[in-house]
């Protein structure tokens, strides 16, 4: 008889966390190979199409990070020229520069391309599994 899996082998947020890592382990040296750290991909990818631009607390959010870790973030990517600031009202809303856009339109590219690789293993199963993902996401 073959013993029961291990907890944190049948645990959902275990292989979440673990789908996620490798899912994202090459796209990931990719990102490396270009200078970009994740966390910026992650404003980047955010930002991209973004028109009008996001609020550093919807970065934080989106990005899954504490607003004072994504504020240095912001300020080290907007000495870099890939962002800026607008003050609208009682907001700052955070935008591309043409330079973070034309990286941002060239690394959302590349992380389709490796989506499509990814998913086209399991194309029966990735509408699905998007709706999962997003149904958990929002609760």
């Amino acid at each position: 008889m073959t013993p029961p899996p291990r907890f944190v082998e049948d645990y959902l947020l275990a292989l979440l966390a673990q789908a996620s890592h490798a899912a994202s382990a090459a796209f990931h040296a990719r990102l490396k190979a270009r200078g970009v750290a994740v966390p910026a991909w992650r404003v980047l990818a955010t930002l991209h199409g973004a028109g009008e631009g996001v609020t550093v607390g919807q970065l934080g959010q989106s990005c899954l990070m504490q607003q004072p870790t994504m504020s240095k973030l912001l300020d080290r990517m907007q000495a870099e020229g890939l962002l800026a600031r607008a003050r609208r009202g009682r907001q700052t809303r955070i935008t591309l520069t043409e330079e973070g856009a034309a990286l941002a339109d060239s690394l959302v590219t590349e992380a389709r391309a490796h989506e499509a690789a990814l998913l086209a293993r399991h194309a029966e199963a990735a509408p699905a599994l998007k709706a999962l993902l997003r149904a958990i996401i929002s609760g």
